[in-house]
């Protein structure tokens, strides 16, 4: 094994326990029922960014990118629709 390949599995890893992080957020939302201390703009933000690195590791076929940014984006998007759902009514 290469030392590329290693930090690419290692870099990856560490990736996708990034992206399951904001399941952290989730569970405290869920706990209190209430998201109004999230930013749902930087969940926004967030989301974006995985989509367009997904995009960058689809079109160089680098599964140390794709990997951790397809988990990403999907927890992002779970984070984003938590947070709208729990948003406290004006």
């Amino acid at each position: 094994m290469t030392a590329e390949t290693f930090l690419a599995f290692v870099a990856s890893s560490y990736g996708v326990v990034m992206a399951i992080s904001p399941m952290l957020q989730i569970r405290a939302i869920l706990r209190s029922r209430d998201s109004s201390s999230v930013s749902a703009g930087y969940q926004r933000v967030l989301f974006f960014g995985f989509v367009l690195w997904l995009g960058y590791g689809v079109a160089s076929d680098n599964w140390a990118i794709i990997v951790p940014n397809v988990v990403a984006a999907f927890v992002s998007l779970a984070t984003i629709l938590v947070t709208k759902r729990y948003r406290p009514r004006p």
